[in-house]
């Protein structure tokens, strides 16, 4: 016998493991505008468009805006003697400084006089911050190839710097330390591998290839407390029975021992970026640690089960690995094609996300390149109307709408 529930409730941040933030923890409030501040890892603008989609994803109601203002060769003291121009004149409420590389020539300068200047200028930004209100976190430097573990100059140097805007009442990142933990991940792979030669780095063995910037984005997100969960939903299939839901809605639950079926609107949805991206967690793990966009069904009578939402097929499990719950933030039965329809949504929105970042980038550029051209007024005009549109267009596309999900006996399953 089939019975039909309607089952609203209050939506609430789930706790997920000894340390897992919530949704308040999140340090990027509504109204923020974030800027990156560092030299050219961050110049290369793809960490710093990641924790922007993973904000527009996982928060689609908060207004923010984010600002790129790294410059390649900088150093922190660089960064202190710009801060008006690049971060304050722009109106910035939160602040990430990612220095350390440059402050000590690669290395070739890793001396008492190099790290002095450093912390120095460490402790002028963070001062400057503190006067003008704007929240600031200094992150450790992002690994290099050569990194020598808890010994490495850079990452006794950087923890000094941390240490200095904590006394502050600042914040701090240790970016270093988990970009180790996944380039050891890589190198273990690598000798269990023997044809594989995965990096996190270019050819220098310091600018970061693109699982690096990954790898620093996720270290980042993590250190600006990014909660693990998108939201969960657990339900007694056999008793057509919501047993517990949060961070989404639920309605129109049908249950049966064999199906289930349900109406789930979330509050955000869970971030993804290319296809076969699900090979990066093979060192990163972003489903267990930013991703968790959970579906438990207990009471299914035993067999092989496909899930679909809005019609999509997101992947196929037994009876027992659905009562344990499975993690749909990722999921899907093609790593070249969308899982669910909240993976191709998130797609699209990283499409939207770089071509806003391309516009941006031309409108800085425009006024330095084009400086005689009688058209340049006409030009800003027309670039601003266009980050308008797309900004609207990425909110449209991250906005979550509700996901109509069954769940039923796979074809062929007995």
């Amino acid at each position: 016998m089939t019975r039909r529930i309607w089952a609203p409730f209050a939506c609430m941040a789930c706790a997920w493991g000894v340390a897992t933030a919530s949704a308040a923890d999140f340090a990027i409030r509504d109204g923020d505008t974030v800027v990156f501040l560092g030299d050219s890892i961050t110049a290369a603008r793809t960490y710093g468009r990641l924790i922007e989609h993973y904000t527009l994803m996982r928060y689609p109601e908060r207004k923010v805006r984010f600002i790129n203002a790294g410059q390649g060769g900088d150093t922190a003291a660089g960064g202190l003697a710009r801060l008006e121009r690049d971060v304050f004149a722009h109106g910035a409420t939160l602040l990430t400084v990612a220095y350390g590389i440059n402050d000590i020539g690669w290395g070739g300068k890793a001396d008492d006089e190099h790290r002095q200047k450093y912390l120095d200028s460490i402790r002028g930004i963070v001062e400057a911050c503190k006067k003008r209100g704007v929240r600031v976190f200094i992150c450790s430097a992002a690994i290099t190839a050569g990194d020598r573990g808890e010994e490495d100059y850079l990452q006794k140097m950087c923890d000094e710097g941390m240490a200095i805007s904590r006394s502050l009442g600042g914040g701090s990142i240790d970016v270093m330390r988990t970009m180790r933990t996944i380039q050891n991940r890589v190198k273990q792979w690598n000798a269990n591998h023997k044809d594989s030669t995965e990096t996190l780095h270019a050819s220098d063995g310091i600018h970061l290839n693109e699982l690096g910037q990954l790898a620093m984005g996720f270290a980042i997100l993590k250190g600006l407390g990014a909660p693990a969960d998108v939201s969960s939903v657990t339900i007694s299939a056999g008793e057509a029975k919501l047993l517990a839901a949060r961070g989404c809605r639920l309605t129109e639950l049908v249950g049966a021992p064999d199906r289930v079926e349900f109406t789930r609107l979330d509050e955000g949805l869970p971030i993804n970026l290319e296809p076969l991206w699900q090979l990066r967690f093979r060192f990163i793990p972003f489903p267990e640690e930013l991703n968790r966009y959970m579906l438990t069904v207990k009471d299914l009578a035993p067999g092989k089960y496909e899930v679909r939402a809005a019609g999509r097929l997101v992947g196929t499990w037994d009876e027992k690995r659905l009562a344990a719950g499975v993690n749909l933030g990722s999921a899907t039965p093609s790593g070249w094609v969308p899982g669910g329809p909240w993976d191709a949504q998130s797609h699209l929105v990283k499409k939207l996300t770089e071509a806003r970042d391309h516009i941006r980038v031309t409108g800085r550029l425009t006024p330095e390149f084009l400086a005689e051209n009688p058209n340049i007024e006409a030009v800003k005009r027309d670039l601003e109307a266009v980050d308008a549109a797309l900004e609207k267009a990425q909110r449209d596309m991250a906005r979550p709408v509700p996901y109509r999900f069954a769940i039923q006996p796979a074809p062929n399953s007995k």
